[in-house]
């Protein structure tokens, strides 16, 4: 894992986390993210909210339980070799 992500909560608490995949669903970007370098941690998914015309990507943690599901499938697909649950 090389790229490294900031997530910033709505309190300003910072959680870096790595970035494991990206892929692009229905025109959306979303990236598959954890909080551990290596063995077991947290997993998000994160989707581009950024609008077409802004330079920096805005990401939000995917919460909704089918959109979870589907993309958590379509990551799986994507790394044979990670567990996601």
């Amino acid at each position: 894992m090389e790229e490294m992500v900031v997530l910033t909560s709505e309190d300003g608490e910072k959680l870096p986390c790595y970035v494991l995949e990206e892929t692009r669903v229905a025109g959306c970007d979303y990236v598959l993210v954890t909080d551990s370098e290596e063995g077991d941690g947290e997993c998000y998914i994160l989707k581009d909210v950024s609008k077409p015309e802004e330079t920096e990507a805005l990401y939000e943690i995917v919460e909704d339980d089918k959109e979870q599901q589907y993309l958590a499938k379509i990551f799986n697909e994507l790394l044979e070799d990670v567990d996601i649950e």
